[in-house]
């Protein structure tokens, strides 16, 4: 697929609309995270030898029938099309925006999204049973509920002390759409919102993750400019981790040759260590000098596709580790960016998980609307106020 640019735009062609790239950041980061959500925990090599070969569309749960009681990953039936808590946590930070209609900050997670996470009941696609999403979750996002409604920790703080992981990076699609084509507006709205969730190298990765999404729905944006827009946010480890993965990356057209190397080149930044299930005695602790595996992977295959749907989805998701995250990100960035997520795929997913994949999508588009008109207007305020104080007005 040809994404495209300027050129291109002027010559005719039609440029995704911002309803069509939030549609398709949205629904390519559930599909993404339903793709990878079966063979999440293990590497290329297992998961080559499971399916005979690379995963190429979905697939079953990794013990089959057994899925209920095979450990580690009882009882939780991954695979068949059901969506994780990537997805989980990002609709709920949609009903957050919805209810807000404005910029979110750490306070909106602990006043609106703890809530929804506690006493509204859903349908949990994993679990095949509607239950509070809370019961999903694993304990780096339960850290959530205990910090905040039990511990009433000051919202901006309350992510000091929990693992340090892509808990937070995994769910800030909605933040980058809300501020389409501003990376730096995202990531900053992004490193409040996560603070509540996150510190250190993971709350920096949703900053990032939150701008990259921004920056790919630009008119005419590439993998290259949506790399560029990291490198511009990013601190310390994470924007180490991302350029060399994206410099190893653009001596790639396919995914399966690239997955080694993308690997190797993202390993001395991963404090996780090689045997994903058993993590070092230093994995996940706060440092400027590491960063979250998922982030740099999930750019690195954005760019060895270049930019297509299905490529990038499905390096992500026979990379291995925790490749229902990495999947997510790549889906949510390739879908901004205006490749096309393949229909038999989103609709497998969307029956399978009961969800609507589209409405909250509809939903985001509306509030995205809502929040430019009111920042402009907060600008043109801010415009006012400055020339009475004897400053320059804008020029058109």
């Amino acid at each position: 697929m040809q994404l495209k640019g300027p050129e291109e735009e002027r010559a005719g062609l039609r440029s995704p609309g911002l309803d069509e790239r939030i549609t398709g950041a949205l629904v390519g980061a559930a599909v993404g995270d339903a793709l990878g959500g079966p063979v999440e925990g293990y590497s290329p090599e297992q998961i080559a030898e499971r399916h005979g070969g690379r995963v190429r569309g979905i697939v079953g749960p990794w013990h089959g029938e057994a899925w209920r009681t095979a450990r580690p990953l009882a009882p939780y039936h991954k695979g068949d099309g059901h969506v994780t808590d990537d997805t989980l946590m990002t609709h709920a930070l949609i009903r957050v925006y919805d209810r807000v209609r404005d910029h979110l900050d750490a306070y909106a997670l602990a006043e609106h999204l703890v809530p929804d996470l506690m006493t509204e009941p859903r349908w949990i696609p994993e679990l095949e049973a509607e239950a509070l999403p809370l019961h999903r979750l694993f304990l780096a996002e339960k850290w959530l509920v205990a910090r905040l409604a039990y511990g009433h920790v000051d919202p901006r703080e309350a992510g000091v002390g929990n693992i340090v992981n892509c808990g937070a990076a995994m769910y800030m699609t909605p933040v980058g759409l809300v501020n389409a084509a501003d990376p730096r507006a995202a990531y900053a709205e992004a490193v409040d919102v996560a603070g509540a969730h996150q510190s250190s190298y993971g709350r920096e990765a949703a900053g990032v993750f939150a701008a990259a999404v921004a920056a790919a729905t630009a008119p005419g944006a590439t993998p290259d400019s949506v790399v560029a827009a990291c490198l511009a946010t990013a601190k310390d480890g994470t924007r180490a981790a991302i350029e060399q993965v994206c410099e190893v990356a653009r001596g790639y057209d396919e995914f399966e040759p690239a997955l080694g190397p993308l690997r190797a080149a993202v390993a001395p930044y991963d404090t996780v260590g090689p045997d994903y299930r058993a993590p070092s005695l230093a994995a996940r602790r706060p440092s400027r000098l590491h960063s979250i595996e998922e982030l740099p992977v999930a750019l690195g295959m954005l760019v060895v596709s270049g930019g297509d749907y299905r490529q990038a989805v499905l390096g992500s998701v026979n990379y291995g580790r925790d490749c229902d995250s990495i999947a997510t990100m790549a889906g949510a960035l390739a879908g901004a960016l205006g490749a096309p997520v393949p229909e038999d795929w989103a609709r497998t997913v969307a029956e399978a998980s009961r969800l609507d994949l589209e409405r909250p999508a509809r939903t985001l588009a509306d509030v995205a609307r809502e929040i430019f008109a009111r920042d402009a207007e907060r600008h043109r305020a801010r415009e006012r106020a400055f020339v009475t104080l004897g400053g320059t007005p804008c020029s058109d």
